[in-house]
């Protein structure tokens, strides 16, 4: 099996290429993860079928617990938790690095890098590198997820000489890295563990809630690059393959979602944004205006009235499970001639592509879903915009105030149709701490309540 597990690996590389290919589109994403799921087994016997493996008993215990534990989450996690759910699947890839690279460390001799004291330099920077990646994406992942859950406030918490301090620990962890690599000792070791535990925390705590989706991505990509160097430091080109492959699309879609919200790409990485922006803006500068309140009657007459309607969905759309009501609505309206369409902005919701798992749930059509840039130039020419629990991606402040948090990301501009139809269940902020214009202007009627029951409502009178 020994000489077949090269051919075997590259077979389980090719699944995974061809998996990531299919989850570029919603029509191929489930052929992409079929191809997934293919390799991921080709890996897995390959790997128990090494003459190096022994010892089944804990293997198979691990894989029963593990199996488990994917299992019940599988069942249980809701739609709306998905983006909390990747984000601690990144922590669990990063501590599995941690752990890998002290086992490696503390017995090099199973590991075939040398013995105690006389590791290989090559093995000792790969395994740095890689328990540096791995301890930074584990905390910094919890610290995602606590965002995300709403256990650690989503507003960014900065302190003054943030980015210099974070600076000092990076250079700290280099040095250290050296000094490993010099004296082979196990304090310099734990030592850069800790520091990257502490850098892990530190570079996602100033980032604010509206560019979670931001950092979903880039920590998808951290988790990668961190099981690539535990693969140099086991050996296993499959590891590394499939590490590169994890890096490489994350970077790249840390890449787009920059672009998404006009975010510098390096300080991503850095972690070096959102922090320094103020939180104030755009609500400072709505006076005495007030809203004009509609409802779902109102809405069900304006839309059926209407020859071209686009939907923005949101997260509050994914909280109610509104997706179905959604779909059934825009049914009846093209069954009556209207043109109905989505628009969705590259971070609606709280991940990459929430909103287009959302509505392909609910077996809306692919070609009626269109991203934010062959969208944008429609909407002066239509008639009735439907916001359903989106808040930041339509806010006007990004494009007026200088001040705002929000500031030079690209919106949808749904304020430049004839009527938007906003729902939502008050008059708040959005997840990004900032009160929005649209409500108050003269074309916008809000419609107050929960996403799903005024979905419906408006559902009965149009059928009435």
């Amino acid at each position: 099996m020994e000489t077949l597990a090269p051919l075997a690996y590259l077979i389980a590389s090719i699944c995974f290429i061809m998996a990531l290919r299919g989850l570029s589109g919603p029509e191929t994403a489930r052929q992409g993860l079929t191809y997934g799921i293919s390799g991921m087994v080709i890996a897995i016997v390959t790997t128990l079928l090494l003459p190096s493996v022994t010892s089944y008993g804990l293997i198979i215990l691990g894989i029963l617990i593990g199996g488990g534990i994917g299992t019940t989450i599988a069942k249980k996690i809701e739609m709306t938790s998905l983006p909390q759910l990747v984000a601690a699947f990144h922590s669990l890839v990063g501590l599995a690095a941690v752990f890998v690279a002290a086992a490696a460390f503390h017995d090099p001799v199973a590991f075939h890098i040398g013995s105690p004291g006389a590791i290989k330099i090559a093995s000792l920077i790969e395994m740095s590198l890689g328990v540096a990646i791995g301890a930074i994406t584990f905390t910094g992942s919890v610290i995602a997820w606590g965002k995300l859950q709403g256990v650690i406030p989503g507003k960014p918490i900065v302190f003054s000489g943030q980015h210099a301090f974070n600076a000092l620990l990076g250079v700290a962890m280099l040095l250290l890295i050296i000094l490993l690599c010099i004296t082979q000792s196990i304090i310099y070791f734990w030592l850069i563990v800790a520091v990257a535990l502490a850098l892990g925390v530190l570079m996602i705590i100033p980032i604010g809630g509206a560019d979670m989706p931001v950092i979903v991505s880039m920590l998808n990509s951290y988790s990668g690059w961190a099981a690539a160097g535990i693969g140099f430091t086991l050996h296993n080109n499959l590891l590394i393959i499939t590490g590169a492959l994890v890096g490489a699309s994350g970077a790249i879609l840390s890449y787009i979602m920059c672009k998404g919200m006009n975010r510098s790409f390096i300080s991503v990485i850095l972690g070096g944004f959102g922090g320094e922006q103020s939180s104030g803006g755009a609500q400072d500068d709505l006076g005495d205006r007030s809203a004009n309140l509609g409802s779902a009657e109102d809405a069900a007459y304006i839309l059926k009235n209407a020859s071209s309607v686009v939907i923005v969905p949101g997260y509050g759309m994914a909280v109610a499970q509104a997706q179905h009501a959604l779909r059934e609505m825009a049914d009846m309206l093209q069954a009556a001639g209207v043109n109905v369409r989505y628009a969705i902005h590259p971070v609606a919701g709280r991940m990459p592509g929430h909103m287009n798992v959302l509505l392909a749930e609910a077996n809306v059509p692919y070609d009626d879903v269109l991203e934010l840039e062959d969208i944008n130039r429609d909407f002066s020419q239509t008639d009735v915009v439907y916001v359903i629990g989106a808040n930041d991606i339509t806010n006007p402040s990004a494009k007026n105030d200088s001040t705002s948090p929000i500031y030079g990301m690209p919106i949808l501009d749904v304020e430049n149709a004839k009527t938007v139809l906003f729902v939502k269940r008050s008059l708040g902020s959005g997840y990004a701490g900032i009160d929005n214009p649209l409500f108050y202007t003269d074309n916008t009627m809000m419609l107050l309540g929960d996403a799903k029951k005024m979905t419906e409502d408006i559902l009965k009178s149009l059928e009435h």
